[in-house]
Order: C-alpha cells, then sequence, then structure tokens
C-alpha cells in the first residue's frame, strides 16, 4: 500500500514489507471535517497534524469526513487544508473522489480492516489501521459518536472514550458533573427544545435567563469554536438569540456573564497520569465583545502564552485543570478553559476533549512553552493510544 494515497488506484493492500509478516511502521488513520458547523476547523487542524507528525514513525493515512457524511478518501496536501485569506477549507476541495465511501467495518474480528469502494467498481482493501487520530470538533464526532464507533471496530483511538467525550461536548451536563465534584461553574439555565416551541412556556423561559443579570452569553449547547453565541445585553434580544444558537444545536444554554480573565489551560495523559501544561490567557482584539468564530480564527485575537498570572494563580489553575480531566474520567488529552475573577477565584467554563490543532490553536503552543514540541506531542498522543485496549477500562 502507498504509505500516502493520492488517489484511488494508489489505494491498494499492503506493500511487501507488511504481506511479509515483517516489521512496519504503524498506520495512523487522521480522521477530519464531520458533519458539524466546525467542519474548517477540524480541517485546518488535520492540515497542522499532517505537517507536523513524524513521517520517519509512522505511515499516514488522510480520511475526511464531508457536509453530508461520505469519509472519503483525501489528498495528503496540508497547504490545502489552512484558512487562507478568510477562506474555510473543507474535505469536499480535497476529496479524491466525489463518490468514493471509505468504510471501517464494525467488527472486531477484521480490526481495523479499511475498504475503499467506488460506484462501478471492485472495493480495494486499504490494509489495517493501528490507531485513529479523530481530529473532529462537535457533534458527529467530539461527542461520543465516533468513539463508539471505534469502539466496536476494536480499533485503538486517540483521545476520550465513549462517556467523556459526550459529557464534555454537552456544555450543561459538563456543569452537573462539575459541580457534583465540588467544582466551581458559574450561573446558568437551560433551554430545552420543548420549551421553546411552546408559546405559553417561553415568558417563564426568558424570566428565568433575566434572573442571571445581563448580559448574558446564549449558546448551542453541544457545539464549540464559538458558533452560534450571541452576547446579549437588552432582555428584547434574547428571543433572536435563541434562535440563532438553535440553527446549531435544539438545547441552549445561557450562561451569566462574568467579569474576570479569560484562561486556558492544556492537560496530557502521562504514565504517571495527567498533568497540566502553562496556561495561555486570551487577549480578545478591539472590536470585539468577546472572543467570537471571528475574532478566533480570522482576525487572530492574541492568546498569551504563558498567561502573565502569579506563581500561586498559576499552580492553583494547573491543579484545577487536571481535576476537572478527572471528573470528567477523559483521557489522552483536553482543554480547559475558565476565567480568572475579580476576587481571585476560578471559575471552570468548559472543556474540550478533542481541542484544536490549526497553527494559531492554544493547546500545541502551551505545551510547547511547557516543553513537548508539537511533533513529540502528536507522538505521546498516538503512542498513549496505541498502548491503551477499547472496550471497558
Amino acid at each position: 500500500m502507498s504509505t500516502q494515497p493520492t488517489s484511488p488506484e494508489s489505494a491498494v493492500s499492503p506493500g511487501p514489507a507488511a504481506a511479509s509478516g515483517a516489521a512496519r511502521k504503524p498506520r495512523v488513520a487522521i480522521l477530519f471535517g464531520g458533519r458539524s458547523s466546525e467542519h474548517a476547523i477540524s480541517v485546518s487542524t488535520a492540515g497542522s497534524v499532517l505537517r507536523a507528525i513524524d513521517r520517519s514513525a509512522y505511515e499516514v493515512l488522510p480520511i475526511g469526513i464531508t457536509t453530508d457524511g461520505r469519509w472519503a478518501l483525501t489528498a495528503d496536501e496540508p497547504a490545502r487544508m489552512a484558512i487562507t485569506d478568510g477562506r474555510l477549507p473543507s474535505v469536499e476541495q480535497i476529496a479524491e473522489s466525489a463518490e468514493g465511501q471509505v468504510t471501517l467495518p464494525v467488527n472486531p474480528v477484521q480490526r481495523g480492516e479499511v475498504v475503499y469502494t467506488e460506484p462501478g467498481a471492485v472495493p480495494k482493501a486499504l490494509g489495517e489501521v493501528d490507531v485513529v487520530l479523530p481530529l473532529l470538533h462537535g457533534p458527529w464526532g467530539e461527542d461520543g459518536t465516533v468513539q463508539g464507533l471505534l469502539e466496536l471496530s476494536g480499533v485503538p483511538y486517540v483521545g476520550s472514550g465513549v462517556l467523556s467525550s459526550a459529557v464534555g461536548m454537552d456544555k450543561e451536563y459538563t456543569k452537573r458533573v462539575l459541580t457534583s465534584f465540588g467544582l466551581p461553574v458559574g450561573p446558568y439555565t437551560v433551554v430545552r427544545p420543548r420549551e421553546w416551541a411552546d408559546e405559553a412556556a417561553r415568558p417563564a423561559v426568558l424570566a428565568r435567563i433575566a434572573e442571571l443579570g445581563f448580559p448574558v452569553f446564549v449558546k448551542p449547547c453541544r457545539a464549540g469554536s464559538s458558533i452560534g453565541i450571541t452576547r446579549v445585553t437588552d432582555p428584547a434580544d434574547l428571543a433572536a438569540a435563541i434562535d440563532e444558537a438553535r440553527r446549531h444545536d435544539p438545547k441552549v444554554i445561557v450562561e451569566a456573564g462574568l467579569v474576570g480573565r479569560e484562561l486556558e489551560c492544556g492537560v496530557l495523559e502521562f504514565e504517571d497520569g495527567p498533568r497540566a501544561s502553562l496556561p495561555a490567557e486570551v487577549l480578545v482584539g478591539a472590536g470585539y465583545d468577546f472572543y467570537d468564530f471571528e475574532a478566533k480564527y480570522i482576525d487572530s485575537s492574541e492568546v498569551r502564552i504563558p498567561a502573565a498570572l502569579t506563581g500561586d494563580e498559576t499552580a492553583r489553575l494547573r491543579v484545577l485543570a487536571v481535576e476537572v480531566f478527572e471528573a470528567l474520567a477523559c483521557e489522552g488529552l483536553a482543554r480547559v478553559d475558565v476565567f480568572l475573577l475579580e476576587d481571585g477565584s476560578f471559575v471552570v467554563n468548559e472543556i474540550n476533549t478533542m481541542p484544536g490543532f490549526t497553527p494559531i490553536s492554544a493547546f500545541p503552543r502551551m505545551w510547547e512553552a511547557t516543553g513537548i514540541p508539537y511533533p513529540e506531542l502528536i507522538d505521546r498522543l498516538i503512542q498513549a493510544a496505541l498502548q491503551r485496549s477499547t472496550g471497558l477500562r
């Protein structure tokens, strides 16, 4: 098999070394794209990983999931996967075929035996995948769905399992779990689909939100990358903000606006347990009310690494980040986002069980500042996944 297939014709069975039983490099499937509104960020993340992964140590198979859910072989061309001049990349732009489909059998006996099919053509075996790096953000990827598929297939993968991924994706249940562990979260309320659909119930919903005080942040409950979020200062704008969030998720979370510094901390699992990186601070650019999608990915607001904190603040934040990681039973990696309030206390905002790896993403930069360069970070994640079994653990 070609290490980096550039056309469906090159997607053949493993090469002579693998066929003869000789040692071969582990084959890593880089899975990216997906059906969520964070599709472009996932593509950009995959481009960065493809650029940095050690090709002398791993064979790489890039598999993109299109916006309609098709699994496609893609070109191994990181330059085409970047966000450039505000233009967002997609799997469709780099797919080798508009109809070809990659299939991963849900059968542990055939663990990792990937097959490529084209209409009217004989299916082609792509060989066994040793580990999957699921660089998917948002629903249908980061939320436990793909993790469940890989568990059923018996294929090792990087990152948290089904439950942790699902809880980490749902902002309501993240807060519920953290609260049960005595960890600090801010005031919030949830707008459920059924109550918002009931016109008679809406006044009570709006009154419940008003009790949080203004401003509030209205968010899709199960989304990321600041997509669909509105900062609301006037009660008259609440209904429109909820409708905007519901374009991305029928369940909406509304959080009280907190006055404080916005900080991030990476967590990485080592042999002796999880450790936290040096933290980062988000400094939102002029003209933005908050760290929205454009401020993050288009205008690139500054992320200061390491954050300008006291030694005590840094130590407390790193401890808190690990506590959040363990409370949600995460594995592999995560990014924990917090606020440092004016009284010196921390409040957890959310967790990302598969944080971004784009050129401007904080997670790899925080670990580089902590002493682990990007290629080594990827290697650690893959090696940890290879040593971990699927199933109950």
